[in-house]
Order: C-alpha cells, then sequence, then structure tokens
C-alpha cells in the first residue's frame, strides 16, 4: 500500500495469526449476519414503504441505525457522541477516515449519504450504498440542476445529507483543506433561504501500543486486509462523535466562507489529534 502523504512512512503490514484469526471469526460472524440481516429485512419494508410514501422513508432508517449502533458493540469499541444532531432541514459535514465512518455517523443521527457516482458501482458496498439512500452525484457540470432537484427533494422531506468536504479519506489524526466547490450547491435559489448546514468530527482513538492511524482507511489501502486488522485487535481504541452548532447558509457570503468556517470547526472537533495539513 501506498500513503496519501509523501513522505509518511506507510502503516505495517498486519498478518493475523494464533487468537487472532480466533477474535476475526468470533466478530465477523455476528456483523456480516447483523448487515445482511438487516439489508433483507430493510429491502422487505422498502417493497412497503416506497409505494406509501415514496422518496420518504420513515421506517427504514431505523433499521440502518440499528444495524450501525450493534456493529460498534460486535466490533467491541465503544461509541460516544457530544452535542445535540441538527433538528433543521440541511446537510452535515464530517471529516473522512475511512469505511468506520458509515457507522459511526449512522450510530446516532439517521443520515443519507452524498457519493460520486462510482461508488454505487463498487461490489457489495454500492448496493448496499443504493438500498441505504445513499445520493449519486456526477461531476459533470451539465447535470448540476438536476442534482440541486435531487438535493431540494431530499431536504424539502427532512433527510439530512452528509457530505465529506475533503473529497478523500484521511489518516483519522487530521483534516484535508475542504473543497468549497461542494458547498456551492447550497448557496442556489432552491436552497440557500431554508438550509442549514452542520459540522460534525469523528474522532478515532486508536487501541493502546497501536499506530495512531490505526483506524484511518487511505491512499491505495484494501479494504479486507483493514477489516481483518480492525476484527483482530484484541483491545479497541474507542469513537467519538462531535456535533457542533449548525449554521444558516444565509448568513455565509458565499461558498469559501462556509467552506472555511466548517472547516475551522471540524478541526477544533478533533482537538489534539489534528495534525496541521500544508
Amino acid at each position: 500500500m501506498t500513503a496519501l502523504w509523501q513522505g509518511e512512512p506507510e502503516p505495517n503490514s498486519f498478518h493475523p495469526k494464533g487468537w487472532d484469526w480466533v477474535r476475526i471469526i468470533c466478530r465477523a460472524l455476528p456483523l456480516a449476519i447483523l448487515v445482511f440481516g438487516g439489508l433483507i429485512v430493510l429491502l422487505l419494508i422498502r417493497l412497503i414503504e416506497r409505494p406509501i410514501f415514496g422518496v420518504k422513508r420513515p421506517m427504514t432508517p431505523h433499521i440502518t441505525q440499528f444495524v450501525c449502533r450493534m456493529a460498534f458493540v460486535l466490533l467491541g469499541i465503544p461509541f460516544s457522541s457530544m452535542g445535540e444532531p441538527m433538528r433543521e432541514k440541511g446537510a452535515i459535514v464530517s471529516n473522512h477516515a475511512g469505511w468506520l465512518d458509515i457507522f459511526s455517523l449512522n450510530a446516532r443521527k439517521r443520515v443519507y449519504f452524498v457519493s460520486k457516482s462510482e461508488v454505487a458501482q463498487w461490489p457489495g458496498i454500492g448496493w448496499l450504498a443504493r438500498a441505504t439512500g445513499t445520493v449519486f452525484i456526477n461531476r459533470d457540470r451539465r447535470e448540476a440542476a438536476q442534482q440541486i432537484e435531487v438535493f431540494r427533494d431530499r431536504l424539502s422531506v427532512g433527510h439530512k445529507l452528509l457530505f465529506f468536504p475533503e473529497g478523500t479519506s484521511s489518516d483519522s489524526l487530521r483534516v484535508l483543506p475542504f473543497k468549497s466547490t461542494l458547498f456551492a450547491a447550497f448557496f442556489t435559489p432552491e436552497l440557500r433561504d431554508f438550509m442549514w448546514v452542520q459540522p460534525v468530527t469523528v474522532r478515532y482513538i486508536a487501541p493502546e501500543d497501536q499506530d495512531p492511524r490505526f483506524y484511518g482507511w487511505w491512499g491505495d489501502m484494501e479494504f479486507a486486509p483493514h477489516l481483518i486488522q480492525t476484527l483482530a485487535s484484541r483491545k479497541q481504541g474507542r469513537v467519538e462523535v462531535v456535533y457542533h452548532a449548525p449554521v444558516k447558509v444565509s448568513d455565509f457570503a458565499g461558498r469559501k466562507e462556509l467552506a472555511a468556517y466548517c472547516e475551522a470547526k471540524v478541526r477544533e472537533g478533533l482537538g489534539d489529534l489534528n495534525i496541521e495539513v500544508a
């Protein structure tokens, strides 16, 4: 694997042995039953939910939230949160450390991820993402108007859309610069006047005696080895989610100002874990 940031040492390769395999099996089997069992229940309920409620999802998000909460129990990773998830209509912007963010950000608040369209084609993950209501966007400017309409429809029924403004995942110790282009859609006439944005920080504290970047998944890392290492850990670290106060889009002059504000808040929440990026 190749580290994302030039000059940094790569994480040590992990080779499970002995009791590592016992822990992997004892955690992986219940986790697989939880995730795929929950998915089956979700799809069955969605068969009834979709014709009646359309874009609204009054029932199935509760299943997703339950699965994400229980995933931390099965993994043995303590989860806690600080602050209050917003009640206003709008979006959530967060730092992005890796695949565990899916569980972390759904565990307390029901959210819908906004992802690049390529993810929809990924084996397994794409299917799960579509089933749980992920919004897929293209980078083609010709589709911008259509995507804004999708945002408006989802936000108007109370969905909390979750964006990762960094554009990629990190090593969990830092916040990469936020891309302000993402915030441009928030300032369109269809969204600006009613939309709020809540910055959220996800903090991953590594297990004792492990690399501080233990839960980070970035660069050219492969999913399976990282998952196996997480499952095999004798002692786990912990996950903390910090909800900052939401702000109204119309209170900012433009996308750059809003992006800078949100980035500063997310960095603030990371606290002593945060590493400045040149």
